[in-house]
């Protein structure tokens, strides 16, 4: 049922898309889609206009799906899933079947233009969000490593220098879900603006543990942002941009695979832990627009700790407890030349030239210390006492730097050819043991220095119809960052950069004066060196990043928006990978040639209808509906286990009156019960897997306040 309600919105949205050209043309040309601004490479530029397949998701739209962390905004991106698990540290991207682990992620996520090497601290509750942008394929050009796959782009709002507004927003929810939301912002004097945001969440757990009768997976939460904006003349400007969030989270919700299927969110174990995260963020951005060139500084830093004590063989048996903590610090500068935006440099009458160039370096230095606590006697029969394996304790620290260059000739105002290049140099430095105490067996101990260097080149070519139908096609090399592996089999402490080559075409419209907005895009990737994250064995619910050999993606992704009137906009997007293992690959020695990349969906599909609606003058009536498929994934390379298809179906609605609004919502309305994330465990999940389910139905009312 959920599947054929699924297939008849999308129906009915494209079927109304198809009919816009014509049905819409005496429309009264008001009635338009906006224009999107995006920094998707780096310098302000329209959506429509760059030969890179993107969504861009605004303020408005954020606030009206009522998106708090970035993994919901991907809801309406093609070809985007994030795998998470209930700590907030992993949610970890995937594009287009590219993906890795959270210490190495394929997908990076930028912060105001801060990258977060780590993606422990890249799933935030959002505050003052401007704009969140998907950007698919290679991005190594520009952004350099570990953007392989793409990247996320998390753009804050500025603070206001005309007027004094604010806003508090409360929904309150079923699981005794609470949260506030509070965010002002104005200026200090006529060239310095400022701009403050708070929230605090909490919720009770999903999933029930049947030995004590308790949740496990109850979440808590502070948060806050502070932005300081000083515009000293009309060239200049800086931006203070402070954040922080304190979590207190209780234990995973894992459980093994088949008892999570024959009875969802229901665990079974003797012990409870907790999930404790704390990350703050520091970001200095100031920029100068000369009359031929901008110069544009960013610096970051990035503290983050977290620590996990849980049950780790997630039984009522008390055999093994594992306490992990980890935490880093990473500082990162960039410096940018570019033509400036309102004056691109005019070679002749029928060229322009538009350029930037850069600098770029990091720092960052990664602290572990897990260790394992097992039962008397689980080792061996002749170890009667409990032990305690540090697996591992030690540091990494990495350090690089790059320089890049981009630029763009238009030619006739018909042909763009864009150009990019960047140059990597990497080094890092580990230091790592591994013991046990007592010191009933040896310790291993690894102490390596190792430098890459990369080079990744990009082009691409546009060729404008018109002002509303573009073509192009591009290619470009992307690249992940080689390293070490804190704990891993013999032999496999350290593993190689992973390459792509990208290939798209792809075309971007506008129809019916301005009312429909259609792109699509067609893409091939070749992998070498293929980085997977791999259980190590005989260690539960350890990994390990390996290189396993090549694969291939191939694909296609189609978006639509339409304004049918209004205050009445019609969305959707459908994306198709087909990603594989190429022939010869082997994991853990294993051949998995052809078999299908873990957890790439084949299909992805979103499709809805976002209305408003005045009764008079300063009364406004909303809704909003969605509906969300996935297609089925394999978690694990072996291709052994996996969730089928499965849709969702999210609605909101609600009354505005001046500046107060009241909505309702509901989240999963039909309750699909589904496990999006799940992995290899043999030997203590009698399935061989263990996961956790899939967020069930919420639902709950919203009250916001503004001024």
């Amino acid at each position: 049922m959920h599947f054929q309600m699924f297939v008849t919105t999308l129906g009915i949205a494209l079927s109304f898309v198809g009919q816009a050209p014509q049905a819409l043309q005496a429309a009264a040309p008001v009635v338009v889609l906006p224009d999107v601004n995006v920094h998707a490479q780096k310098e302000p530029a329209k959506a429509q206009t760059l030969p890179i397949s993107l969504t861009a998701i605004t303020a408005d739209m954020l606030q009206r799906a009522g998106v708090m962390i970035v993994s919901d905004a991907a809801l309406q991106a093609p070809n985007v899933v994030f795998t998470e698990f209930t700590a907030r540290k992993l949610s970890n991207a995937r594009f287009r079947g590219v993906g890795s682990s959270p210490a190495n992620p394929a997908v990076t996520t930028f912060f105001d233009g801060v990258p977060q090497l780590n993606a422990n601290a890249s799933s935030v509750e959002l505050l003052d969000v401007d704009q969140i942008e998907f950007v698919r394929g290679p991005q190594s050009a520009l952004y350099g490593r570990n953007t392989l796959g793409g990247l996320v782009n998390v753009l804050s709002m500025r603070p206001s220098l005309s007027s004094w507004t604010g806003r508090v927003v409360a929904p309150l929810g079923n699981f005794n879900s609470r949260d506030i939301r509070a965010s002002v912002s104005g200026p200090l004097a006529p060239t310095v603006g400022l701009s403050l945001a708070f929230g605090h969440g909490e919720r009770d757990g999903f999933s029930t543990n049947q030995v004590t009768g308790r949740t496990v997976d109850d979440r808590s939460a502070s948060f806050g942002k502070a932005q300081l904006l000083w515009t000293p003349s009309a060239q200049w400007e800086t931006r203070l941009i402070v954040s922080g969030e304190r979590s207190r989270d209780s234990d995973y919700a894992l459980s093994d695979l088949a008892g999570l299927r024959a009875n969802p969110f229901s665990v079974a174990r003797d012990f409870e832990g907790r999930q404790d995260r704390d990350v703050t963020s520091g970001t200095l951005h100031a920029r100068r627009e000369g009359a031929r060139v901008s110069l544009t500084s960013t610096t970051g830093l990035v503290r983050w700790k977290t620590q996990d004590v849980t049950d780790l063989d997630y039984s009522p048996m008390p055999f093994i407890t594992r306490d992990n903590t980890e935490e880093a610090t990473q500082f990162s500068q960039e410096i940018r030349l570019a033509s400036a935006v309102a004056a691109p440099m005019r070679l002749s009458d029928s060229t322009i030239f538009t350029w930037q160039v850069g600098a770029f370096g990091f720092k960052h230095n990664y602290e572990q210390d897990a260790f394992n606590t097992y039962a008397a006697f689980l080792v061996s029969q002749f170890i009667p006492f409990p032990i305690t394996e540090h697996s591992p304790q030690g540091t990494i620290k990495d350090f690089g730097l790059a320089a890049f260059g981009h630029s763009t000739l238009t030619f006739n105002n018909r042909v763009d050819l864009t150009l990019g290049v960047r140059a990597d140099r990497e080094r890092k430095t580990a230091d790592l043991r591994v013991f046990v105490v007592p010191e009933v067996a040896p310790g291993t101990s690894l102490k390596a220095e190792k430098t890459w260097t990369n080079i990744s080149p990009s082009a691409a070519l546009t060729y404008r119809v018109n002002d509303n139908h573009r073509l192009y096609a591009s290619a470009s090399r992307g690249f992940k960052a080689g390293g070490f592996n804190p704990v891993a089999p013999p032999s496999s402490n350290t593993y190689n950069e992973e390459q792509t080559w990208n290939g798209e075409v792809g075309v971007k419209t506008t129809w019916a004066n301005g009312r429909v907005r259609t792109n699509a895009a067609l893409f091939t990737i070749d992998w070498t060196d293929l980085q997977l994250n791999l259980p190590i064995p005989n260690a539960p619910g350890q990994f390990y990043i390996s290189n396993v050999g090549g694969a291939t993606s191939r694909g296609l992704e189609v978006e639509v928006a339409a304004r049918a009137a209004a205050g009445v906009n019609v969305f959707g997007a459908v994306g198709y990978t087909r990603a594989r293992f190429s022939d010869g690959s082997t994991s853990s020695g294993v051949d998995v040639s052809d078999n299908l990349v873990p957890f790439t969906p084949d299909v992805t599909v979103s499709a809805g209808i976002d209305v408003s609606r005045s009764l008079r003058p300063n009364v406004q009536l909303f809704g909003r509906a969605e509906v969300v498929r996935h297609g089925a994934i394999q978690y694990d390379d072996a291709n052994s286990a996996g969730q089928k298809a499965y849709a969702l179906v999210n609605m909101r609605a609600g009354v505005s009156v001046l500046k107060i609004s009241v909505e309702g919502f509901i989240k999963n309305a039909f309750d699909t019960r589904y496990i999006p994330a799940a992995f290899a465990f043999p030997g203590l999940a009698p399935s061989g897997f263990i996961g956790e389910m899939g967020r069930p139905r919420t639902f709950g009312v919203s009250l916001s306040v503004g001024f």
